[in-house]
């Protein structure tokens, strides 16, 4: 007895079916490489492309990717154009899976070919195109950043600029216009709210914010000695010499007594423009901040990324086929139901199950702990069953209404 979505036209044995299946696996083998060895070519900027969301969360002074071997490069080359290969057959893969089970068709239904493997190919685009825009950057980011240094760092650059340009302002004697910058910079540099609001855990080298203060005093000293002409020589002299005081004391490691000889040198500036001590306080007391702040950060900064080419490419690759693969979900179960494989009722009765498995696979998948891009992961794939099941529910009423038809029609 003939299955009834069966044309007997297209009935097959065993052994035919397997062969069928080999023919149409090495034609999607025989793709794979054609595409693949085209995209040797252009592996590099490929490559280069593949790992802009990797640089981009990396610090702008570390923005590069290592290898540890001669042949390692040579091999993540090749590893991109056989992914790039894969990618590109992605039509020809969903033409030749639709090839292989159009014989289990009804002929009202072999021709939905052409529009299978158009939206196959354009939901694994979607697919990867997500994971690569929205995934991967805040992915990075969260895994390759500290969010305490990252939110000191933002503050540290605006407040660094400011101090350049006090600085500037004081060369050319303006100490009224510095002092103003210094305390823009100062409330800038201790605002909170720039994404972390607690004090960092990891107590800063109290040797190196002594070393940075160090080299704000000297800063401070030629900008003093350059704006404020000869009369101020000699005050700044004085300061210098207790500046060398402080220097002896840092290398003795006497940090205390190092801190007061600088606090000394900059009160002695008063005596350059004695209207202006305020001014000239509050810089230095930038100064200093800048050093605490520059310790701090570098005391949350005591881990450095040093990313392998090639395992960084494999994380990408691996998250963006399986965004591909879960966009595709949807269309695979719409085959399935064609096929008659699954039924609309059983997704349904399952669906808490489902819903169970995608949070679970979402949390393998996801390298990172954070909740933001467990639900990048977990969310399309719960959307993408609800389609599938939309959609196999919507074939069996196609069915079902034409199977209605056809058995009315003799009757009349």
């Amino acid at each position: 007895m003939a299955l009834p979505n069966v044309d007997p036209d297209f009935r097959m044995s065993l052994a035919e079916h397997l062969t069928e299946l080999r023919t149409r696996l090495v034609r999607c083998t025989l793709a794979v490489l054609v595409l693949g060895a085209i995209s040797l070519i252009f592996a590099k900027p490929i490559f280069g492309l593949l790992m802009r969301p990797v640089l981009e969360a990396l610090p702008p002074e570390n923005r590069a990717l290592i290898y540890t071997s001669g042949i390692e490069e040579l091999n993540v080359l090749m590893k991109v154009g056989v992914y790039c290969g894969i990618f590109l057959t992605t039509p020809v893969i969903l033409f030749q899976i639709w090839g292989f089970v159009s014989p289990g068709l009804y002929p009202e239904e072999r021709r939905y070919a052409s529009p299978f493997v158009v939206f196959g190919s354009l939901a694994f685009l979607i697919g990867v195109s997500f994971c690569y825009f929205v995934v991967l950057p805040s992915m990075f980011k969260f895994l390759l950043n500290e969010e305490e240094a990252v939110a000191l760092e933002a503050r540290l650059d605006t407040a660094r600029l400011r101090n350049e340009d006090a600085l500037r302002f004081l060369r050319v004697g303006d100490a009224e216009r510095a002092g103003q910058l210094a305390k823009e910079a100062s409330a800038s540099l201790r605002a909170q709210g720039d994404g972390s609001t607690k004090e960092p855990e990891v107590v800063p080298s109290e040797s190196v914010e002594l070393a940075a203060r160090l080299e704000g005093l000297g800063r401070l000293l030629d900008a003093a000695a350059d704006g404020f002409g000869v009369p101020s020589r000699l005050v700044v002299r004085q300061a210098v010499e207790k500046r060398v005081a402080a220097v002896e004391a840092y290398g003795r490691g006497e940090f205390t007594a190092a801190a007061a000889a600088m606090d000394e040198a900059a009160s002695l500036l008063a005596g350059v423009a004695p209207t202006r001590a305020e001014e000239l306080a509050g810089v230095w007391k930038l100064e200093k901040e800048l050093a605490a702040g520059n310790a701090r950060h570098e005391a949350l900064r005591w881990t450095r990324p040093m990313l392998s080419m090639n395992e960084q490419l494999s994380l990408v690759l691996l998250l963006m086929l399986a965004f591909g693969v879960i966009f595709e979900l949807p269309l695979v179960m719409a085959l399935l139901g064609v096929v008659g494989v699954v039924r609309s009722k059983w997704l349904f009765k399952y669906q808490r199950h489902a819903f169970v498995v995608c949070l679970i696979a979402a949390a393998i998948i996801t390298p990172t702990g954070d909740v933001v891009n467990l639900s990048l992961m977990a969310g399309p794939m719960l959307l993408c069953y609800e389609l599938g099941v939309l959609a196999v529910w919507m074939i069996e009423r196609r069915r079902a209404r034409n199977e209605a038809t056809t058995s009315i029609t003799p009757a009349a």
